[in-house]
């Protein structure tokens, strides 16, 4: 194509950093654009045809205002697949095309309300948590460190007590590497890996160790090419997020995770402002059937030092981002399906031919 060439209407909405549904006068989906597929999960090809409302609810005040235009800004949307969205929602009718509406999803509300006061309680938020985890972290072995000092100089047979403070001093080594992994900035190396030895193998991991009561079912799409990404980083990745959906299933009630996998067509993000596209249609889901994350930290859960559990680090979910960002892709946590399931979604690159 030549470089001055007008772009196609398609190629325009295809680009575009905001949401958009194109809705015909029967009220049906004919076009969703990218940046719709990844807010919504749901591919294009799996909306177009479809009412729009088995896509996603719409304000009440929206359907009032049939043949008008509306907008709601930082308003609750409930979608079909990926339960309830806080967006940006507008609503405006075609000129000289009656019927046919366009529909405008911005998820990025809460940023622009906030501005810049969001990353700065983020990063005060990390570092509050960081200073609070290596306060209790470092402090309880310290003082067992102590209390074996003082009684080794109080005359106790060293031998037990030698063990104690060696284990401690261990425990504080491992908590300094496993926080060292977070400032690792070196490329990851990728292959084309095949992804089902490497599930299977992080499935016989759990059952033998930490899964060991729970049913972990496979629901895997047989036609899955080859993911770009690194063997040992993606096996940490679905042990941590095995070991987490294990967790919070409780002792009691049904103890189910659904190991998933699914290709998904024209699914594609930007790794960062102002970068090109890049295509993630290889999808991996850890589901389970536990209660999901409270709902005041479920934005945060990839932060550092943010954590549900009262004995949790927050350390788990920020590494398990670190490491699918390392290798081109993203993760995301969502409360899908009736009754709710948790599901956490890996979605990376497919290796070339």
């Amino acid at each position: 194509m030549p470089a001055d060439s007008t772009p196609e209407h398609g190629e325009v909405l295809a680009a575009l950093p905001v949401a958009v549904l194109l809705v015909d006068p029967e009220d049906r989906v004919v076009r969703a654009n990218a940046e719709c597929e990844l807010l919504l999960n749901r591919s294009e090809r799996a909306m177009v045809g479809r009412p729009v409302q088995a896509v996603l609810a719409l304000p009440r005040e929206a359907e009032d205002r049939a043949g008008r235009g509306f907008a709601a800004f930082d308003t609750e949307i409930e979608t079909r697949n990926s339960g309830r969205i806080r967006v940006d929602f507008a609503q405006v009718e075609l000129a000289d095309h009656p019927g046919w509406r366009a529909i405008t999803l911005h998820n990025a509300a809460s940023s622009r309300r906030l501005g810049h006061s969001a990353d700065r309680a983020a990063a005060a938020r990390s570092a509050v948590g960081a200073a609070a985890m290596l306060a209790h972290e470092i402090k309880n072995p310290l003082s067992s460190i102590r209390g074996a000092a003082q009684l080794i100089a109080d005359g106790a047979a060293p031998e037990e007590l030698t063990r104690l403070v060696i284990a401690e001093v261990d425990r504080i080594a491992a908590l300094i590497d496993r926080m060292e992994d977070f400032t690792d900035t070196r490329p990851v190396a990728l292959e084309p890996l095949n992804i089902y030895p490497l599930l299977a193998h992080a499935r016989s991991v759990a059952l033998a160790g930490f899964a060991r009561e729970v049913v972990i079912e496979e629901r895997f799409d047989p036609s899955l090419p080859a993911a770009l990404a690194n063997r040992d980083a993606l096996l940490q990745v679905l042990l941590n997020l095995l070991k987490n959906a294990a967790t919070a299933l409780g002792p009691r009630g049904e103890r189910r995770i659904i190991l998933a996998t699914s290709f998904r067509h024209g699914m594609a993000v930007a790794p960062a402002p102002g970068r090109p596209r890049l295509p993630l249609p290889i999808e991996i889901c850890v589901i389970d059937s536990g209660p999901g994350a409270p709902e005041d930290i479920a934005e945060h859960l990839f932060d550092p030092f943010v954590s549900s559990r009262p004995e949790g680090k927050g350390l788990g979910l920020a590494l398990v981002d670190k490491l699918i960002r390392d290798m081109g892709g993203i993760i995301q946590y969502s409360r899908e399906g009736s009754p709710h399931m948790t599901v956490f979604r890996i979605l990376l690159p497919r290796a070339t031919a």
